[in-house]
């Protein structure tokens, strides 16, 4: 990953000496994976950093053929760049190693960083980034190690026919025991400890699957939270249908491979 410009060294956050018990997190960083996003990117940055108790906006330029990196420096954001298309996981990964790569720097001996909380927050949500907000306050009052979003119905006409989202629920009930209304959200905030839980991430857009099933099996604690959040959706023509067979794909390798897990745990063998 190269950084679409230098970064910059800001202040730290505030240092814990090595020893104190963990705490909640006292600050947001939103991470905004993105690619091809040029027309919606820059009001998704600005709307991004008018959430309270965000102080750090990253922006992940996942292999864009446009002026998604530019636009999103301009705007405010740090931009990391992927010189070729990785994919949503692999972009949300970056981000977060980027933050954490922020929060280590400048201390000094005997310190440890105060981790932020992680944002993640989709490309194309433009003046309805903001309302994202909801999704912190769970995380930083410690009462959630990750929050998700519930959009309501979406003002543009599209969408598909279920499938994607009826296979992840499905496995996230089998797998981890938990209902989810909208299991391929992909607005959320994490603590680092639900991060690093959910790592390593299912491959491209089995991300937020995995993830729901790794932090819930870890024994964190998950909250779905209302978010009044317009995004762009997907149509039905033959773009659009080869895009969700991606999804199934993804989705349905995440559930396996987690299946393939509990199986070899069953047998005694955890790896």
């Amino acid at each position: 990953m190269t950084p679409a410009h230098p970064e910059t060294a800001g202040p730290a956050p505030e240092a814990a000496p090595v020893g104190a018990l963990p705490e909640a997190p006292v600050a947001v960083a939103a991470i905004i994976p993105a690619k091809d996003e040029a027309e919606r990117i820059a009001a998704t940055v600005a709307s991004a950093q008018e959430i309270p108790g965000v102080d750090l906006v990253i922006v992940v330029d996942d292999g864009s053929r446009d002026d998604t990196g530019a636009l999103a420096t301009a705007a405010g954001a740090r931009v990391v760049t992927h010189r070729k298309n990785r994919g949503k996981a692999a972009a949300m990964m970056t981000g977060a190693f980027a933050v954490r790569n922020r929060e280590i720097s400048g201390l000094g001996p005997g310190e440890r960083p105060r981790h932020r909380a992680l944002l993640f927050i989709d490309g194309d949500l433009e003046d309805s980034a903001v309302n994202t907000a909801p999704l912190t306050a769970p995380v930083l009052a410690g009462r959630a190690d990750m929050t998700i979003a519930i959009l309501p119905p979406q003002k543009r006409t599209g969408g598909g026919f279920g499938f994607v989202v009826g296979l992840a629920r499905r496995g996230i009930s089998e797998l981890a025991g938990f209902t989810a209304t909208q299991p391929l959200s992909g607005m959320r905030c994490l603590t680092r400890e639900a991060f690093d839980a959910a790592l390593p991430f299912a491959a491209g857009w089995g991300v937020e699957t995995g993830m729901t099933i790794d932090v819930i099996n870890a024994g964190l604690r998950v909250e779905e939270v209302e978010c009044d959040l317009h995004h762009r959706v997907t149509g039905k023509d033959l773009k659009a249908q080869l895009h969700r067979a991606a999804q199934y794909r993804d989705v349905a390798r995440a559930l396996l491979t987690r299946r393939l897990r509990r199986r070899r745990a069953g047998n005694g063998n955890p790896s």
